[in-house]
């Protein structure tokens, strides 16, 4: 989008200072990827931070940022300038101006949910953008800084902005929404993820609601009616409500899904509007009810059935979710190691369970963050699962109780564990030979992205030998 600094100015209540360009386009506060034209947002560190965003100023500047929204503006670093007191806060309100303004005529769509919430906003994006203008938030950009910058960042004439909305405390789903304004409200499911912060899965429900009590009367909540949650939640709407599910009285029905041996899953969707039938451009069989919330959100919107069933085919994942790499050496990796949650682990065991490979399967599983008070018990349910999923070695990475508990179901149910410490005596831990299959899957703070990348990398030039007398398990 583009702005002038006199109307960030104005929004920010800031002052405009220096000399130089007088239009930005889009806003980045990474120097590192800061793309010519747009204007560097110097976010301020934590207080015990040793460095913030304003030491990067001149960087930005020196790869073509046409201008920086700061607080102050740092030594020796000419350019042109909106100071402000508080940039974040400065952001917030320049992102809710444009909304107003500038998007007013866009409908926003808000994504959350304690797992599939990318995905979503993937599929929805593949899913409207053969027929209308449509932007969408990068990556995982879901919190405070991200959804401003996703609404900076669309062009003016979008029909269609999609914004998942992220939460580690109560109340943070509610100011996004003070910003985005959302016309639709997608709840994908109510799990454990960020139960420490949130107060349990009560908590959680509670503040996944919050976009739905921000949606006007004449709104649209889309809302997974096989999570037990989604009862509660319905409550909560004012406008109408569309239900997606796999069975009972739900208005677009999960009717059919058949996974291949790439992980993408052929599904069959029953709709007021028609039939979609689709393989799905993201892995994994749970990816179909992700499916079906956008394909729900885009026929309402007027989006034919034919060409969701394209988007939903077309659909490209986000960074390290269920990354599947054939390598050269025979070995195959699963690299699911952006995040993790009871949910997300589930499924990605699942995923690695049916890989169709005649040697061994291998989880290099780290701790899932967060949970709280239910972390002990959500981690001894993940070692439980290893062994219905019939995983053949473990490499548990990490140290505390949570590990402890994984470790120990694992091992009792009949699953050959090796516990290590860290990233590094996780490879250790791997005797990978042709013909096995291996799952990498952690909490994005366990770092275990870096060994899924390592791997493929080793693998795609070193051959191993097939293992001999030992058969795949289904």
């Amino acid at each position: 989008m583009k702005l002038t600094l006199d109307r960030i100015a104005r929004a920010t209540g800031g002052e405009r200072r220096g000399a130089g360009t007088t239009i930005v386009e889009g806003f980045s506060n990474d120097s590192r990827v800061i793309e010519p034209g747009e204007c560097f947002v110097a976010l301020a560190g934590e207080a015990d931070a040793k460095r913030d965003g304003h030491d990067f100023v001149g960087d930005a500047f020196a790869r073509g940022a046409a201008a920086a929204l700061v607080a102050r503006i740092p030594g020796g670093v000419e350019g042109s300038f909106v100071v402000v007191d508080d940039v974040l806060d400065a952001l917030g309100a320049l992102a809710r101006a444009t909304r107003s303004e500038e998007l007013a005529a866009a409908r926003v769509v808000g994504i959350t949910g304690s797992t599939g919430k990318t995905s979503t906003k993937d599929f929805l994006a593949a899913a409207l953008g053969p027929a209308t203008r449509v932007a969408a938030n990068r990556a995982s950009f879901n919190n405070e800084i991200g959804l401003p910058i996703t609404l900076l960042g669309a062009a003016a004439d979008r029909e269609f902005v999609i914004c998942e909305m992220g939460a580690r405390f109560a109340g943070n789903i509610a100011a996004l929404c003070a910003i985005a304004d959302p016309d639709v409200g997608v709840v994908t499911n109510v799990g454990a993820a960020h139960a420490e912060h949130l107060g349990g899965v009560e908590g959680i429900e509670s503040v996944k609601g919050e976009l739905l009590d921000a949606l006007p009367v004449g709104g649209l909540a889309v809302l997974n009616a096989d999570d037990p949650a989604t009862a509660r939640l319905r409550a909560r709407v004012r406008g109408r409500v569309l239900t997606v599910g796999s069975g009972g009285a739900v208005d677009v029905r999960i009717a059919r899904i058949e996974t291949g041996p790439d992980l993408r899953a052929d599904v069959e969707l029953t709709t007021p509007w028609g039939t979609v039938r689709a393989r799905l451009g993201l892995r994994g069989a749970h990816q179909a009810a992700n499916a079906a919330l956008a394909a729900a959100v885009a026929l309402d919107a007027g989006v034919t059935p034919d060409v969701v069933a394209a988007g939903l085919e077309s659909a490209s994942g986000s960074l390290w979710r269920m990354e599947l790499t054939s390598t050269a050496a025979g070995v195959v990796v699963l690299n699911d190691a952006y995040n993790a949650n009871p949910h997300s682990v589930a499924a990605a065991l699942s995923a690695l369970r049916y890989l169709p490979v005649p040697g061994r399967r291998h989880a290099v599983l780290g701790e899932m963050r967060e949970l709280g008070p239910t972390a002990v018990a959500a981690h001894a349910e993940i070692g439980r699962r290893c062994a219905e999923h019939r995983i053949d070695v473990v490499i548990a990475v990490g140290t505390g109780r949570a590990m402890d508990s994984l470790d120990a179901a694992a091992r009792a149910a009949g699953v050959v564990v090796r516990r290590v410490d860290d990233v590094t005596a996780a490879r250790a831990a791997l005797d990978l030979e042709r013909g096995d299959a291996v799952l990498v899957k952690a909490s994005r703070a366990v770092g275990l992205e870096a060994l899924a990348l390592d791997l493929v990398a080793e693998f795609e030039t070193e051959v191993s030998e097939p293992r001999t007398g030992e058969g795949a398990r289904a």
